[in-house]
């Protein structure tokens, strides 16, 4: 039987069309193992069989600011691979192009399949999660690595305490290997951009909230599919929770956004989690980039 997750988000996430029920809290059930296996007659990305396809090739289902990150650090180590990357609108094909990467709509299914694959589509954009996911999967060789990245959210904890990488979740029903990842962040994207937006926001101030920042995310997604590993889970965090108050209080004393918060007036709903993934990266022997968010602004723990 299929899981259902249940996501509370720290801020709203846009809604779409597709997606009108979507906005601090969605559900979306997940696919099986025999439909991630590719025992699924969806459509995939379409490769030429005329191209061969190298041994380090990478298809980004998803290429936003995540997968875009993830693209330029694999070519730089992998330099001569093909970088593909699935999106469900031609919105952004031309974008994509000038930056090296193949762009695609789902299309017929193709004979040749990629050896990596990193699924970072986000489930606000879609009707059919499941159907997306086992259409990235359906495309994968099964040779390199299937990294599925999704949100600690899934984590069953909502009273600010410490979860790892084997506290309970929604059971995951899938053969890839899988990574939580905490909420991505950059100078200008993030939750603390969202509420600087607003000035004031209607919700707590001692929820907890665990980070990383987007370059991090990219580089730990990436040694894990070097790893080549099969149905394990893995947590991306910078290890330094942060309440939201924190956050923000950091956000106006780093002097390096435009405007001010004012505060947050809620008192009601759930609390946050401190993730710790110090499981993770001693397993795969990576530490981030940016230690903090503190750090991140330029300021002193």
């Amino acid at each position: 039987m299929a899981s259902t997750y249940h996501y509370r988000l720290p801020y709203p996430l846009p809604l779409t069309a597709a997606s009108p029920a979507f906005s601090s809290r969605c559900r979306f059930p997940m696919a099986s193992t025999a439909s991630l296996a590719g025992v699924s007659h969806d459509a995939g990305v379409t490769v030429s069989t005329s191209e061969s396809v190298g041994q380090n090739d990478l298809l980004i289902v998803g290429p936003g600011v995540l997968g875009r990150i993830v693209a330029e650090k694999w070519r730089q180590e992998h330099p001569g691979c093909k970088i593909y990357g699935q999106t469900a609108t031609t919105d952004h094909h031309s974008e994509l192009t000038k930056i090296g990467i193949i762009p695609s709509l789902k299309g017929p299914r193709a004979d040749q399949k990629v050896p990596y694959v990193i699924f970072c589509a986000p489930p606000y954009r879609t009707d059919d999660y499941p159907g997306d996911l086992r259409v990235a999967a359906s495309n994968w060789s099964g040779e390199g690595s299937f990294l599925f990245t999704s949100s600690t959210a899934v984590y069953d904890c909502n009273d600010n305490g410490f979860c790892g990488e084997d506290s309970p979740c929604v059971p995951i029903e899938i053969t890839s290997t899988v990574c939580f990842l905490d909420l991505p962040h950059k100078k200008d994207q993030g939750p603390h951009v969202f509420w600087l937006s607003k000035g004031t926001v209607d919700a707590r101030p001692d929820l907890i909230i665990s980070m990383i920042h987007y370059e991090d995310a990219a580089s730990l997604g990436i040694a894990i599919m070097k790893r080549r590993l099969r149905g394990r889970v893995f947590v991306g965090c910078d290890n330094q929770p942060l309440s939201r108050q924190e956050i923000m209080d950091r956000v106006n004393r780093s002097g390096k956004f435009d405007g001010k918060f004012e505060g947050f007036t809620g008192a009601d709903g759930p609390l946050g989690k401190k993730m710790d993934n110090s499981k993770t990266r001693a397993e795969i022997g990576w530490e981030p980039k940016y230690p903090s968010f503190t750090e991140f602004l330029g300021l002193s723990n």
